[in-house]
């Protein structure tokens, strides 16, 4: 089937997406290289934690346990729903009404994710915990529809994303503690275009020249857009982490909130590069 194409010989939307993500990579590999080899002059995270309270490290491992929970709840999840009759259903409905079913996944997730950050922590099961499940429940929504571009893609872009994360991870955690959260600001403005791009790629079909940049920027925009999300979240997660007060009266370490941006990054990345291979790796077409 013939699909999305560009005119051969000049660079179309989806051309400039892939020259600026192979840029973002670039660009990443050498903040690796930079960071990693200790050439900045400032500390980073992985050079303070020899002087971490237990109580630091205590939080940093629980929020990461708490990510790893989420990213396995929200797979097995996945997975049970597209081989489910009724998750066939839902995938039914909403291919009669993407729009509106688009929406609806989205109340649920930004609902049940608000109504979890809400609660105050405490450990063992409790409301946040069961409202965690249930958020992990509607993230899962979202991720099951990439089982429809093969079990073998999903697989890469799910090893592709545990790269992507584990590098930038890395980076985050050897460059300077405040180098990545001073992009709040131009995030933000990110992540109104990228979303703006993403909605108006639902009306706008990708056989026009706007439908088809709105679709590049929604994709190639937002895989680089939640890198640098993830970057941010990361060094939030630590900082947070240094700096909350370990003292009696105060409300906890939330580690479910904390892990929640960074499980939203990951989902983010991972269904773009699963949709990126899903068009050839490089948006070929044939």
């Amino acid at each position: 089937m013939q699909t999305i194409q560009t005119t051969k010989g000049k660079i179309g939307p989806m051309e400039v997406g892939q020259i600026a993500v192979a840029g973002g990579a670039v660009l990443g590999v050498g903040a690796l290289c930079y960071y990693g080899l200790g050439l900045s002059n400032e500390p980073g995270a992985i050079d303070r934690a020899v002087a971490w309270p237990e109580y630091v490290r205590h939080r940093i491992r629980d929020t990461y346990m708490y990510f790893g929970a989420s990213c396995a709840t929200v797979a097995a999840s996945a997975v049970a729903i597209y081989r489910s009759p009724l998750g066939h259903r839902f995938f039914a409905l909403c291919s009669r009404h993407p729009i509106m079913s688009t929406v609806g996944v989205l109340v649920g997730m930004v609902g049940t994710g608000t109504a979890m950050q809400s609660i105050p922590y405490s450990p063992g099961l409790g409301t946040k915990q069961l409202l965690w499940l249930a958020n992990c429940g509607m993230i899962a929504l979202a991720v099951a529809p990439v089982g429809f571009l093969g079990g073998a893609i999903a697989v890469r872009a799910g090893w592709y994303t545990a790269g992507i994360i584990g590098g930038l991870s890395t980076v985050a955690a050897c460059a300077p503690s405040d180098k990545f959260l001073n992009w709040a600001g131009p995030l933000g403005i990110g992540l109104g275009g990228v979303l703006v791009a993403s909605l108006g790629s639902l009306w706008l079909p990708p056989t026009t020249t706007l439908g088809l940049s709105l679709y590049s920027i929604s994709l190639y925009g937002g895989l680089l857009l939640f890198s640098a999300f993830l970057l941010y979240d990361t060094q939030k997660v630590v900082r947070k982490a240094e700096t909350h007060p370990n003292m009696w009266g105060i409300a906890p370490y939330d580690p479910i909130n904390m892990s929640h941006h960074i499980v939203m990054d990951a989902v983010n990345i991972f269904i773009r590069i699963a949709q990126i291979l899903a068009l050839g790796g490089g948006g070929r077409r044939k």
